[in-house]
This record gives structure tokens, C-alpha cells and sequence, in this order.
């Protein structure tokens, strides 16, 4: 929300909207080549712009106050099947941006000149000439060029260290990995920090190191002041996909403190010295089919709150049976190559974690086993979340008691809050759907 006005989107659109009253002021359609649409997570701003990324791979800058486009420039080569879905972030002059793919291409993030439209930086994430940092931990060049760890979802900036920490995503082929040897893949399914000015990676902390299970960890990243054995440290905190918390430091990357969140994540065998989990490799897709935890968490941003302490994620556990049904030694492409079946649900929920030791404090249960969506923290002593039933429930975040909830259908995104005229509002989407509320008692 900027000036009363919240600007909210999906694929190929971008609305204006007043704060006060719902009322549309304008809307933006991109005419699109076509590509994925499975969503997109929202625009970033820079003086009295927007941008915006699509589908077909375009960054897109739109004049606030009117809706028309001013400059559009391709960031990734559409006929590779690059589909770009992340909310852009501006930092000072450059605006970040992200893409995915599904197939065999490398995962990049990328600066552009918010003013020209230029690219000012791109940073690969897997090594992509001879002689790379991580060239070691895939079996040839021409794989690790091929090795995905793509970033899908927006991170966060730290301006004490000027670094853009945000997560990668799974190795390539994903399920099917004997044309990546036995290393570990770097530096997919890593938190990656990069130097906002000069587009130079500082440090990684990879949290699945040999991926075979497409645990992406492109989670929301949350920077954190923390004390860790009596010393205050700067810390940044994820929980990843595959069913694990981890803690490091934000300006060294150095581990701080790993454990296992899922009720129902089996794929490891434990973790090693540096917190990462050890794949077990009875948990790999076999012929005869191997059962395994499915995606403990996904893109719905957690959140952290100062006065608690803790850190809350969706959880949203389940078993499936995966099938190898290409036993070919040179692996599929992309996510190809295995099949699940047999799925169940082992329970949703609401979980807080001690940050600086990665322990469960509490766990509130959702009901009929529905995960919860994206997280928000307030001042006021409360916790906002859907519980995966339809409902947007205000908790008590200190020990996930439920204080009301309001009926919406299918809350869709994170809850958010804005201040405007002396109160303040609750935004909620629910499907195609927008509803504010006004919270009683805001200053």
C-alpha cells in the first residue's frame, strides 16, 4: 500500500486499488506469448513506478499513478521455457529479479536499472564456465550448466551488509540424478548471498545437499537479531521444504542451528556436522516404489516476531509412494522420470520455532489435516494465518491459541497489514477475492 492505494496481481494483470474502499482505479493486462501461469507474488516500486514480471519473461515498468506501461525488456529466453512468476525487489537503483524453469536450464537472479531498463548484473547459480567455485560437486561442466537452482521466490536484504540473501531451487534432473554423479550440486537448494552493488555471491549455506526429492528452498528467508549462546548474533532463518529449520549467520553464512520441523519428513538418515540433513538413500524412487515424505512447506511466506522470538511456518506434511519409471542410467530431464501415487495426509499446521536453537515451541494443529497459508506478526500480540478450512484466524502468538476467525473460502495469499486515516486495516486474499477488515483498538 502506497499513498492509499494497494496494488495487488495475477498473471498478466495488475490492478490498483483504493485502500479505503475497494474501488478499482485502474487495471494493466499484458498481452502474453503464453508460458506457465501458475501465479505471480506481486510488483516492486520504485518513486512513482511499478514493476512487474510475466509469465513469457518480460520486466515490465508501469507508471503508478496511471497504469500505462513505460519500458518493457525480456530477462530470460522464453523459447528455453523460462516462466518468471517473483515479485521484483527494488534496492536503492536496482531492481531484482528472479526466474524459474522446469527443464534443464541454470537458475539466475538479475540486476536491472530501474530507470534504463539495462542489466546491471547477472549471478548464475551453478558454475557455468571452467574453473567455478562448486564445478566440483558435478561431474563435468556441461551438467552443472544444465543444473536448475532456480529462484522462484523474492528474499530479503539486509542493509547493515548489503547483501541479498534469498533461496535456490532443485538440482537437475530432479528425481532422476545419475547424470549428476554423487556430488552435491552447488549451489542449488541453498540460502545464496549476494552483493547488491556488484552482483557477487558472499556466502552459501546449502540445506539439501545430492537433492533427489525436488526439495526447493526458495522458502522466504527472515533476518533475525538473536542471541546464540549468550552472544547477540545477526542471523537468517528458513524453513525448507524438505522438512527441516535452519539458522546461519547473515554475514558469514557460517551454520547456527538446524532440526527437523515435519512430523512426517523420513527422507534422511540425520544430519551431518554443518546441520545439513544426510540423504538416506532407501528414500530414493525405486521401481518397486520407495515411500516418502512429500513438501513439508512451500512459497507461503513464514514470519517472525520480536517480542516472541519465534519464527512461524505453514506445515503441511504428507506420505506418497515415488515410482522410478526411467531406470534409463542417464537420468530424465527436469522433474521426469518418476510418478507418485498412494498420497495421504499425516496433518497440517501452525509451528513456531525457536530461531537460535531450531526447536519446536509449539504446534497448533489445523483442522481436517488442511495446511496453513502464508504467516503474519503485528505489534498487537497476534498472529494471522488461513487454516486451510476457509477460514483467516488471528492467533496468540505465543502459544497459537486461536483468538477469532472470520469465514472467506480459500485464503489464498500471506494476510497483510496497512495503516491509512488513523487505523488499521487486515488485507486478505481468498481466491479471486480481496477483503480488508479494520482491527478494533488500532492507533
Amino acid at each position: 500500500m502506497v499513498d492509499g492505494v494497494l496494488y495487488a496481481t495475477s498473471p498478466d494483470n495488475l490492478w490498483a486499488v483504493d485502500a479505503r474502499d475497494g474501488s478499482i482505479l485502474w487495471q494493466f493486462y499484458w498481452k502474453t506469448r503464453g508460458g506457465t501461469h501458475i501465479g505471480n507474488r506481486g510488483v516492486g516500486m520504485w518513486r512513482n513506478y511499478l514493476f512487474m514480471e510475466t509469465p513469457d519473461d518480460y520486466l515490465v515498468k508501469i507508471d503508478a499513478s496511471t497504469g500505462k506501461e513505460v519500458w518493457h525488456v525480456e530477462i530470460a529466453p522464453f523459447e528455453q521455457q523460462y516462466f518468471s512468476t517473483m515479485a521484483p525487489v527494488v534496492i536503492r537503483d536496482h531492481v531484482i529479479v528472479g526466474t524459474g524453469n522446469d527443464l534443464d536450464a541454470p537458475g539466475f537472479l538479475q540486476s536491472y536499472d530501474p530507470e534504463t531498463g539495462k542489466r546491471q548484473w547477472i549471478l548464475y547459480t551453478v558454475p557455468m564456465n571452467p574453473g567455478e567455485p562448486g564445478l566440483d560437486t558435478w561431474p563435468s561442466l556441461e551438467a552443472a550448466r544444465h543444473g536448475g537452482g532456480q529462484p522462484w521466490v523474492p528474499g530479503a536484504y539486509d542493509p547493515e551488509t548489503n547483501l541479498y540473501i534469498f533461496g535456490t531451487g532443485n538440482p537437475t534432473p530432479a528425481y532422476t540424478p545419475a547424470g549428476r554423479g554423487i556430488g552435491t550440486g552447488l549451489f542449488t537448494c541453498s540460502l545464496v548471498a549476494v552483493n547488491v552493488d556488484t552482483g557477487k555471491m558472499a556466502w552459501y549455506y546449502q540445506t539439501s545437499p545430492r537433492d533427489m526429492h525436488d526439495w526447493d528452498s526458495t522458502q522466504t528467508p527472515i533476518l533475525i537479531d538473536g542471541k546464540v549462546n549468550g552472544r547477540t548474533r545477526k542471523l537468517v532463518s528458513t524453513g525448507a521444504r524438505n522438512g527441516y529449520f535452519f539458522t546461519v549467520d547473515r554475514v558469514t553464512g557460517e551454520y547456527v542451528a538446524s532440526g527437523k520441523f515435519s512430523n512426517a519428513a523420513n527422507w534422511a538418515s540425520g544430519v551431518d556436522k554443518q546441520g545439513r540433513p544426510v540423504l538416506n538413500p532407501e528414500k530414493v524412487a525405486t521401481i518397486p516404489g520407495a515411500i516418502v515424505s512429500s513438501s513439508a512447506t512451500n512459497w507461503p511466506p513464514p514470519a517472525y516476531s520480536p517480542e516472541t522470538g519465534l519464527f512461524y511456518l505453514p506445515e503441511n506434511n504428507s506420505l506418497a509412494i515415488r515410482y522410478l519409471i526411467n531406470d534409463d542410467p542417464r537420468g530424465s530431464m527436469g522433474l521426469g522420470g518418476t510418478a507418485g501415487g498412494g498420497g495421504v495426509s499425516t496433518g497440517g499446521s501452525i509451528t513456531a520455532m525457536d530461531p537460535n536453537t531450531a526447536r519446536i515451541t509449539w504446534r497448533h494443529p489445523l483442522p481436517g489435516g488442511g495446511g496453513a497459508t502464508g504467516m503474519l506478526t503485528t505489534a498487537g500480540k497476534l498472529l494471522f494465518a488461513g487454516d486451510g478450512a476457509g477460514n483467516i484466524v488471528a492467533f496468540d502468538p505465543a502459544n497459537g491459541t486461536p483468538l477469532w476467525h472470520s469465514r472467506l473460502g480459500n485464503v489464498s495469499g500471506a494476510p497483510q497489514t496497512y495503516m491509512l486515516d488513523g487505523k488499521q486495516y487486515l488485507l486478505v486474499s481468498a481466491g479471486d477475492m480481496l477483503a480488508a477488515y479494520t482491527l478494533y483498538g488500532a492507533r
